[in-house]
C-alpha cells in the first residue's frame, strides 16, 4: 500500500479551508511527512493516520508556511508519550532551524529528534524503498524529493512451468528469484517462466519551485507528480518574480516528464476556494490532473511498465 494523504494544500497562510504545506505518505507501514505546514498535527488527527508511528519528516525548504507546524506535531507526540526518535531531513539550515525550534521555552521532548540536512543527489535508502533529493529553484536554497520504490520481481508464468515438468513447491519460488533449477537431467532457466522486471512506483514532490530541467529530470516516468502550482496564466509574471509555478507551467512540466498522474498544489489564497482557473490551466496541456484539497487521499497503484 502506498497511500498519499494531503494535509495542507495551500500557501502563504491557512485560509477557512487550505492548510499550508503538509503531505503524509503512508507505504507498507512507514509513515513520512513532506514539508508541515501549521496545524498539521490536527490534520493527522483528523484523519486519524496514527501520528505515533511517524519516522521522518522531510522538509522542502525554510520558509514559515512548510515548517511552522513542526511545533506542534513534536509537542503532541510528546504528550502521547512517545520514546522512538523521529529523524527531521531538509536543505542547509535545518540543523539551526530545528535547534531553534528545540529551545524555545521549556519545550523537552520526550525523545530524540534527530536533524540531517541534505544537498540535490542525496539518497536515503530505506527497506524495499529510497528517498532521494533533488535541486527545485526558488526564492532560497530548496530541494524536492523523489521516493521510488525498488524493482519488483516479473510475473511468474505458473502454467509455463507446470508444461516443462516443474512441480508446484519450493521450485517455483526458485525460479521467480532469478535461480534455474533441474529436473529430470534438464536445466530449467528463470527466464524461460519469469517475465522482465516490473518497474516498482514512484512519487515526487517538489515544494516551491519554478519549472526547470532538475525537477523534469526528476518526475521521469512517475506515477504521481505533485508539483507546485501557486499561480493561473493571468500571474504568470508574478508566479516568476516569486519563483512560484503556474499551473500551466506544472502540466508542461508532467507533460515533458511523462507522469501518470499530475496534482496541483501550494495554492494561492486567492484561489484557496475555487481554483477551477487552475484546473482548467492546467487541463489544457496535460489531461490527468486534479488541485489537491486538504484531507484528499491517493492511493498510488503497481504498473506492469513505466
Amino acid at each position: 500500500m502506498l497511500r498519499v494523504r494531503f494535509l495542507g494544500t495551500g500557501g502563504s497562510f491557512p485560509t477557512p479551508v487550505r492548510n499550508t504545506s503538509a503531505i503524509l505518505i503512508h507505504r507498507e507501514g512507514d509513515l513520512m511527512l513532506f514539508d508541515c505546514g501549521e496545524g498539521a498535527q490536527k490534520q493527522m488527527m483528523r484523519t486519524k493516520s496514527g501520528m505515533g508511528s511517524l519516522g521522518s519528516v522531510f522538509l522542502t525548504h525554510l520558509h514559515a508556511d512548510h515548517f511552522l507546524g513542526l511545533p506542534g506535531v513534536i509537542q503532541t507526540m510528546s504528550f502521547q508519550k512517545r520514546r522512538e526518535p523521529l529523524t527531521v531531513y531538509g536543505p542547509k539550515g535545518t540543523e539551526e532551524l530545528m535547534g531553534h525550534i528545540m529551545a524555545l521555552g521549556n519545550f523537552r521532548p520526550r525523545f530524540e529528534v534527530r536533524v540531517k540536512e541534505l544537498s540535490p543527489g542525496d539518497v536515503i535508502r530505506m527497506s524495499g524503498y529510497e528517498i532521494r533529493a533533488f535541486r527545485t529553484e526558488h526564492s532560497i536554497r530548496s530541494i524536492g524529493y523523489v521516493l521510488e520504490e525498488d524493482e519488483r520481481l516479473g510475473r511468474f508464468n505458473r502454467e509455463r512451468a507446470i508444461e516443462l515438468g516443474v512441480p508446484p513447491g519450493p521450485l517455483f519460488s526458485k525460479l521467480h528469484r532469478g535461480e534455474s533449477v533441474i529436473i529430470d537431467g534438464r536445466v530449467i532457466r528463470s527466464e524461460e517462466v519469469v517475465g522482465p522486471p516490473r518497474p516498482g512506483r514512484k512519487v515526487v514532490y517538489t515544494g516551491d519551485t519554478r519549472p526547470c530541467r532538475s525537477v523534469i529530470e526528476a518526475a521521469k516516468g512517475a506515477d504521481l507528480l505533485i508539483h507546485d502550482s501557486t499561480m493561473g496564466d493571468e500571474l504568470a509574471d508574478w508566479a516568476a518574480e516569486y519563483h512560484h509555478s503556474t499551473a500551466r507551467e506544472a502540466a508542461e512540466v508532467a507533460k515533458e516528464a511523462g507522469v501518470l498522474q499530475l496534482v496541483l498544489m501550494h495554492i494561492s489564497p486567492r484561489y484557496s476556494e475555487s481554483p477551477r482557473k487552475l484546473l482548467e490551466d492546467a487541463r489544457k496541456v496535460f489531461p490527468n490532473v486534479v488541485v489537491a484539497e486538504d484531507l484528499m487521499e491517493i492511493e498510488v497503484k503497481f504498473r506492469d511498465k513505466r
